[in-house]
């Protein structure tokens, strides 16, 4: 196994461009792919954020997403419902990990992953759940899939922060961060 400290500075930036956004609701829209459902997506965006298109120009009309970059120059990933920061991968990381050193990789997750919640507490406040990845609150489709989950609810959106489980079908360990749509938030 091979692990990784990274400056958390992309994060910091990251987290404090998606607290800026007070409500996410005028963010979602209709899903769906081509030149005009991204555009329409890219425009909702901008008006809500004041983040701007990254790429303008020629856009791939079978694609759903689209990268906006924000203020202090993050690059934001825009699906249909979802945002994922593009460089939600510093601080502390593994990878090329055997089915023998999974144990490492959690410790060294679970050793980690209270400096990533503080770190986006400072941002978001508090969550309104932290636990295992596998807590039965969790929705199934992403059960297993986390070690660690925390979730903070914004108008319109969940933030999801956690650390991935590693595994033999998943060889790296790390931290990532993403916006949800939500309609209960």
């Amino acid at each position: 196994m091979k692990t990784q400290q990274r400056s958390s500075d992309d994060d910091e930036r990251a987290m404090a461009d998606l607290a800026e956004v007070s409500d996410w609701k005028p963010v979602w829209g209709p899903p769906g792919a081509g030149l005009e459902a991204i555009r329409a997506r890219v425009l909702r965006v901008t008006a809500a954020t004041g983040w701007q298109p990254w790429a303008p120009g020629n856009i791939d009309p079978e694609r759903f997403t689209w990268g906006l970059v924000t203020q202090r120059e993050t690059v934001m990933l825009l699906l249909p419902d979802a945002v994922l920061p593009e460089s939600p991968r510093s601080g502390w990381s593994a990878y090329e990990i055997t089915p023998s050193e999974v144990a490492d990789a959690e410790a060294g997750l679970d050793e980690h992953w209270p400096s990533e919640v503080e770190r986006a507490r400072r941002h978001w406040g508090p969550p309104v759940f932290v636990g295992p990845g596998d807590d039965p609150r969790v929705p199934p489709e992403w059960r297993g899939l986390r070690r660690h989950l925390a979730v903070w609810l914004r108008p319109g959106a969940e933030f999801h922060l956690y650390a991935t489980q590693p595994g033999a079908d998943n060889p790296q360990a790390g931290f990532a961060y993403s916006v949800y749509a939500s309609e209960v938030a």
